[in-house]
């Protein structure tokens, strides 16, 4: 149960940390968001990843298994990068209709093998 949660926790930070980092570049299409200075920009940004913080930290803490979890450090921390990539592809096909193309799928490949070879014991 430890490794769901870990993982649904991971997954809801990224959704904050990816919205904290490029959802302005989405928003500045607002024409109220685009007339903000730069500080303005940054500070509604931590907001944001303030609450990234709030499921992160907590799903390292559950998961680390010196605290009792499965997950080694660097375990969490390539699932997290393996998160994280995923998270965006799907935000940058929805807010950007970006194109996945051939080269990023055999970049996504190299990091599935990634991830077999740091959770191989």
């Amino acid at each position: 149960m430890n490794n769901i949660l870990t993982i649904g926790l991971l997954v809801i930070s990224n959704v904050f940390m990816t919205f904290a980092w490029y959802g302005h570049l989405k928003l500045a299409e607002n024409s109220w968001f685009s007339k903000l200075p730069l500080i303005g920009i940054i500070i509604i940004s931590w907001l944001i990843a303030f609450f990234e913080y709030c499921f992160q930290v907590p799903a390292n803490r559950i998961g680390f298994e010196g605290n009792g979890g499965n997950f080694s450090l660097l375990q969490l921390k390539v699932m997290q990068e393996v998160i994280t990539l995923l998270v965006f592809v799907v935000f940058s096909s929805i807010a950007f209709q970006t194109q996945i193309k051939l080269n990023h799928l055999i970049g996504f490949v190299f990091l599935i093998f990634a991830v077999y070879f740091i959770f191989k014991q």
